[in-house]
């Protein structure tokens, strides 16, 4: 997938428009980098322990840090948010990258005006905002966040990726394929937790049972997906479920093939993935002999964890 970056000129501003192609269709977003803060996106140091303000956006009163610390398999960051109005009571935490893609980290709890998240990630290079919107996928000046993390002393903002008239490839997916994590760092290694799934969309009606154990030793998660009531893949079609990283890569866990009067099935796999969340699309079964490696078809609902 495609995008390309293009930087504009302003005394103040630096303007840069993302096309971003899918199956003919073309998307635009902007992202301004300006010295109001708008864009922070910094490279953390390894090895460092970095204390990051969360500025405010909008909430008087209100206190956001996030201590940050790069280490070489990853970062880990721990945020806390304070003073806090009553009427929120839930925050969604998401790291910016250089092109403006946003990666959703996980959802935090509102208590008492008082809310914290620990999370690690593969970036070395990003901004915090917080927001209530768990859709979020691209950042640009006027999408609603309540915190934005400012630059630390020391840093210098990362410049936004491209050069004038430079075509890159991107790893953002469309929003049809943006799905929230699991939280697969807070899992107990060695623990199989079974858990039911809400279907959207065309798979809705249909029930699936969820069984994820991470090693308790290396990097792998195991999972497995019972379905019940399994709907009919559209003629020509099998459902592919994927595994979607924090960065946006995707693994291919298991097809499908769905015949009449089959309603039952299961996907056992596993992936290397730190943190992940799920994904089902239905693909052409022309693409699914082995020779697909991200998903291109259509979307059969985002997949919602139920604890």
């Amino acid at each position: 997938m495609n995008k390309k970056i293009i930087t504009g000129f302003g005394a103040l501003t630096l303007l840069f428009a993302m096309a971003l192609t899918s199956v003919g269709q073309v998307r635009r977003v902007t992202t301004i980098q300006n010295p109001d803060g708008t864009y922070t996106v910094v490279e953390y140091p390894i090895g460092r322990e970095t204390v990051v303000t969360l500025s405010p956006v909008g909430l008087t009163s209100a206190i956001g840090r996030a201590t940050i610390v790069r280490n070489p398999d990853g970062t880990l960051i721990r945020l806390s948010l304070t003073n806090l109005p009553p009427s929120l009571t839930s925050m969604n935490i998401y790291a910016v990258d250089p092109t403006g893609a946003m990666t959703l980290l996980g959802p935090t709890e509102i208590v008492n005006g008082v809310g914290t998240f620990t999370t690690t990630t593969p970036m070395s290079r990003f901004m915090l905002v917080a927001s209530t919107d768990p859709n979020l996928s691209l950042y640009n000046e006027r999408t609603h966040v309540y915190f934005r993390s400012a630059v630390p002393p020391g840093l210098t903002i990362i410049p936004v990726t491209g050069a004038v008239g430079e075509t890159i490839a991107t790893v953002v997916p469309p929003s049809e394929y943006t799905v929230p994590m699991l939280g697969i760092p807070s899992f107990r290694p060695g623990h199989e937790s079974k858990m039911k799934i809400n279907f959207s969309g065309a798979m809705e009606g249909a029930r699936a049972d969820i069984y994820i154990k991470p090693h308790k030793h290396g990097a792998a998660t195991e999972v497995l997906m019972q379905f019940h009531d399994l709907k009919e893949a559209p003629k020509g079609t099998a459902y592919i479920l994927w595994a979607i990283s924090p960065d946006n890569q995707y693994q291919r866990l298991g097809s499908i093939v769905n015949v009449r009067g089959r309603n039952e099935a299961e996907i056992r796999s596993e992936t290397n993935f730190y943190d992940f969340g799920l994904l089902m699309t239905t693909e052409d079964l022309g693409n699914t002999r082995g020779t697909i490696i991200k998903p291109s078809g259509h979307r059969v609902g985002v997949i919602e964890i139920i604890r």
